[in-house]
């Protein structure tokens, strides 16, 4: 069953009362959800051999990722970087590395140009989201940064490199909310309570 009761055909709407969910939730809440969603995830396919994954530094309540230094996860990560042409590049961070704030607020690191990587070389990629549904469709910001910067995977057939996994509390499950033709889809979702397949729900209404 969807983690909330939610019904709104206005995105916007939808958006300020997932925000309102996922800020009430207390700091030990957020600390067990985050190191149970870790175990989670290491139930993804190849998990042990991934070499580059990207994350996101989580602001607004998202779920945070630091549990994956916490285990020994050995694989490169890196985090988005904005760019003028409207799509994500990443570079890659371990805690201590030097940060800076972007155009929304949020840190990401400091490094030269030549330094980023564009997202189709990547092997995994956790999106942060304020809501999803099990076939996959992730209601984000709205700004539309992740569906521009992965679009090219809509022409491929799925799962396909990189592998698109959703990052969020079981409470961010919704039934089915309006879906736009340049939506892209994720692979996975994962949260404190399990490791979703998205294909296996495919047929979900949307």
């Amino acid at each position: 069953m969807p983690g909330t009761t939610i019904q709104s055909t206005d995105k916007a709407a939808l958006r300020r009362a997932l925000r309102a969910q996922r800020l009430a939730l207390g700091a030990p809440e957020r600390i067990q959800a985050a190191l149970d969603m870790v175990e989670n995830l290491a139930g993804l396919p190849d998990f042990a051999h991934i070499q580059n994954i990207a994350g996101y530094w989580a602001v607004g309540g998202e779920l945070p990722l630091l549990g994956l230094f916490g285990r020994g996860f050995s694989a490169r990560y890196h985090l988005p970087c904005l760019h003028d042409d409207g799509i994500l590049r990443f570079a890659a961070w371990k805690p201590g590395d030097a940060v800076r704030s972007n155009a929304f607020g949020i840190p990401e690191p400091d490094v030269t140009h030549e330094s980023l990587r564009g997202p189709e070389t990547l092997d995994v990629v956790l999106l942060p989201m304020l809501g999803f549904t099990r076939a996959g469709h992730r209601l984000g910001q709205g700004g539309g940064w992740y569906d521009r910067s992965f679009a090219f995977l809509k022409s491929r057939a799925r799962p396909a490199q990189p592998l698109l996994v959703g990052v969020g509390y079981a409470l961010q499950e919704i039934a089915a909310f309006h879906t736009d033709s340049w939506d892209v889809r994720l692979d996975y979702v994962v949260t404190e309570r399990e490791l979703i397949r998205c294909a296996a729900h495919e047929t979900d209404p949307t």
